[in-house]
């Protein structure tokens, strides 16, 4: 009689799932890939964070428990070196990519995404969208198809990435550590992190609608 192995289901729109699955190393190619391809622009980015500094904040026999330091550590890479790598295939070939982008919610995120950059600059707009599900995707490839500076776009993205990706799990660490277990929670709580991170994008939208074409 043959055994098979066990499989573990991996379910990528859930941040418990990806973190008991892969661990930091989730967090990593998560955020590498929301950041840096547009493929990964259904990924949980700020509930994984949240939810990443939360189980670092559980006790080391919980279901699943995670060292901040290394956490923080796979954050700061994913989100940098993911920005980073966009913005340079923007660069190279971004054009035909965004063209080949049949998808209506990365098109829609590419038409705000230039309506921040047309509002804020290059600058403040590239640390904002960090803070914007769908725009962060997508503006570092348009970054590079518009030709910013490189020392511009690798100043900012610098900024922004270290404020979002290590803000982010750090609260969630510190709620973790008011909350005795925490774990219990995660649904509701994810639930509303995911609800959070929607507001920005819809604000914007807003705004987009009432300026006059």
């Amino acid at each position: 009689m043959l055994m098979r192995a066990p499989t573990l289901a991996v379910n990528l729109l859930d941040p418990h799932s990806l973190l008991a699955a892969l661990g930091a190393l989730g967090v990593f190619l998560a955020l590498f890939a929301e950041t840096g391809l547009l493929i990964g622009f259904f990924l949980p980015g700020d509930s994984l964070l949240f939810t990443a500094g939360l189980l670092c904040a559980t006790s080391a026999t919980a279901t699943v428990h995670l060292s901040l330091p290394t956490v923080l550590l796979a954050a700061v890479a994913g989100a940098l070196t993911g920005a980073q790598t966009g913005y340079l295939l923007g660069r190279s070939g971004g054009h035909a990519l965004l063209a080949r982008t049949n998808r209506p919610r990365v098109r829609e995120a590419t038409e705000r995404a230039r309506t921040v950059l047309d509002r804020y600059g290059a600058g403040k707009a590239i640390v904002l969208a960090r803070f914007i599900p769908l725009v962060r995707t997508v503006l570092n490839p348009l970054a590079g198809i518009l030709r910013v500076p490189a020392r511009v776009f690798t100043l900012w993205q610098v900024v922004g990435g270290l404020v979002w990706s290590l803000g982010i799990p750090l609260a969630g660490y510190a709620l973790g550590s008011r909350v005795p277990n925490i774990d219990q929670y995660l649904l509701p709580i994810i639930a509303v992190i995911v609800i959070a991170s929607l507001v920005p994008a819809a604000l914007e939208l807003r705004r987009a609608q009432r300026v006059p074409r």
